[in-house]
């Protein structure tokens, strides 16, 4: 074969050879996730095209700076950046890196030694530090459109396939390097492009749950605790090897990103719920605590006995007699008051003669000598329609439940087709009867209210149906809206079993309630101390609520205690003797 065919056909091998690298480079690009990794594909990648000794990858920051982002040899990067342009704001066009950027453009030196367009000093310093001399040098922009760089390559020191000689890089090899150039940047963007919009989510999900958290100056702080406290719990089952849960395990940053999301949109519904329902801390509140209309009442039937006693000492009644039965008024209506008033503070139980006496007291009568039409909405006005105006003065009960109370439920909670919710629906919206709420035996909430609270999670399966999620956040409806199910199917909103529940949704009921119980924001309870949210939690796995090996997982790995050093008051961080409620649960 002649001199001049065999070399022909080298070059082709040759050609064919970066042409095949060029490929497979750009698909190894493409499926890549990690930064980190992708920039180093994109270094390695040009240095092995370019057949060369070192090269170096620069990016372009935020500030108009060139960073030293990669190098090939083991040397540490230099924590300068290279400014684009000068103090007085002309382009830095004396270095080959900005000015390969300044005007994306390709430069090529054959010899650094023998340069005069550009500053090399810090390439020749380096090249005595190092002991590495750099002769030639490629400097590539990383240019994913026109007008647009990200970044630059720079590759040093070509060498001859042959003698190993370094040489200057051949011009046949620029349209590779630039191809291969070319096809990093469109990576590379493609790369911000997506962590930009990941961060946006995220941003956008964080928004939505500090909106809800500043919503109520009570609940402030719970979509933050909970995913913290959840993501620690989650930390320590990926990391148990032995055990139900050895089989556990987030198996990549997607994985754990989801995990996350659904942990910030756990209560993304409560955006609908009225604020005064979150925080209702009496019997009687609303949008303001009710017991001060009551108190006026009592006031009224007060000084009513004040001058029964002066219109009978008028009269010439025994004036002793007559102190002696208004002491006795005035003492009767303090002690009734006190007693409502009571009865308008929440509590675990409310006795049934508690009750009968609350109704007792209601019973008196008062009298109301003004109009309450007057300076009503229209929405009142149409509530108060339902009952004839009463002549003046008008006769009414101390504690009424009237037909106004009543805020009708315009239509029966319907969710639409595909929703197989488990839950009660009451029959109105709201009742605000006074006795009605006053009679309320375990906490502060009706049970309309109640469900108002509950039906936050509903609205949050709803509101993320409606996001278009994307494959790798799929679950994340599943872990925001599972946290109020249990074991047991006692839960809602679908009453789910065991067999349904995974164990990132087991993980999230567990911190869910322990972040309710210990929180010290509440209005309606005091915050618990370790010891008795412990035991709260204990009783649940007692109950069979909780995953039993996710409660004694929280104990034995210090969760509960780390957590409540983090969030948690001083004098809430009690000792806690976990060796009593960890293990089997006695039967």
């Amino acid at each position: 074969m002649p001199a001049n065919s065999a070399t022909d056909a080298q070059a082709l091998k040759l050609a064919e050879e970066k042409l095949a690298s060029l490929v497979e480079n750009g698909l190894l690009l493409s499926r890549e996730k990690d930064r980190d990794v992708l920039l180093r594909h994109i270094l390695i990648g040009a240095r092995n095209i370019a057949r060369c000794a070192a090269a170096t990858l620069f990016l372009k920051t935020e500030r108009n700076t060139l960073l030293f982002a990669l190098r090939t040899n083991d040397e540490a990067l230099p924590t300068l950046e290279i400014p684009l342009f000068n103090d007085d704001g002309t382009p830095n066009e004396k270095y080959v890196v900005t000015h390969a950027v300044l005007h994306n453009k390709t430069i090529l030196i054959d010899d650094v030694y023998s340069e005069t367009r550009f500053d090399l000093s810090g390439t020749k310093q380096f090249s005595e530090q190092s002991g590495f001399r750099t002769i030639s040098m490629l400097t590539v922009p990383l240019s994913p459109r026109q007008g647009e760089v990200l970044g630059v390559l720079q590759l040093l020191n070509a060498i001859d396939e042959v003698s190993g000689e370094i040489i200057p890089f051949p011009p046949a090899l620029m349209g590779f390097i630039q191809a291969m150039a070319s096809q990093s940047a469109v990576a590379l963007e493609n790369h911000n492009l997506l962590a930009a919009q990941k961060a946006l989510i995220d941003s956008l999900i964080q928004l939505v749950a500090g909106a809800i958290d500043a919503k109520s100056r009570y609940t402030g702080g719970h979509c933050e605790r909970v995913p913290e406290l959840a993501i620690m719990l989650a930390e320590a089952a990926s990391n148990t090897d032995s055990g139900p849960l050895a089989a556990f395990a987030f198996h990549s940053d997607e994985e754990w990103h989801e995990f996350r999301v659904g942990a910030w949109l756990h209560d993304c519904g409560k955006i609908t719920t009225p604020e005064y329902v979150v925080d209702k801390a009496t019997k009687l509140e609303t949008i303001y605590n009710r017991i001060h209309e009551i108190r006026l009442r009592f006031e009224v039937l007060l000084r009513d006995a004040a001058i029964e006693r002066l219109e009978t000492l008028q009269a010439g009644g025994d004036a002793a007699v007559a102190d002696q039965v208004f002491a006795a008024r005035r003492q009767q209506l303090r002690d009734d008051f006190a007693f409502i008033a009571d009865c308008n503070i929440g509590s675990e139980f409310m006795a049934q003669s508690h009750i009968e006496r609350m109704e007792r007291i209601g019973a008196q009568t008062w009298q109301r000598h003004f109009d309450d039409r007057l300076g009503l909405s229209h929405g009142e006005l149409k509530r108060y329609e339902q009952v004839p105006v009463a002549a003046l003065p008008a006769t009414e009960p101390l504690l009424a439940d009237q037909p106004w109370h009543i805020i009708a439920r315009e239509e029966q909670a319907a969710y639409g087709p595909g929703y197989d919710f488990k839950v009660r629906v009451p029959e109105n919206l709201y009742n605000f009867g006074e006795r009605y709420n006053l009679a309320i035996s375990r906490g502060t909430l009706t049970q309309e209210e109640r469900f108002k609270i509950n039906e936050h999670i509903i609205q949050t399966i709803i509101m993320l149906d409606k996001l278009p999620l994307p494959d790798n956040l799929k679950r994340v409806k599943e872990y925001a809206s599972t946290h109020h199910e249990t074991l047991t199917g006692s839960g809602y909103p679908y009453g789910l079993t065991a067999d349904a529940l995974s164990i990132p949704a087991r993980i999230m009921a567990i911190a869910d309630i322990f972040e309710a119980l210990t929180a010290s924001d509440r209005p309606y309870k005091k915050a618990k101390s370790l010891s008795e949210s412990v035991a709260i939690l204990y009783q649940f796995k007692k109950d069979g609520h909780i995953d039993p090996d996710l409660f004694d997982l929280f104990l034995t790995s210090g969760i509960y205690r780390r957590y409540g050093e983090r969030f948690l008051g001083a004098a809430q961080l009690d000792e806690v003797d976990i060796s009593r409620v960890i293990g089997p649960v006695p039967r």
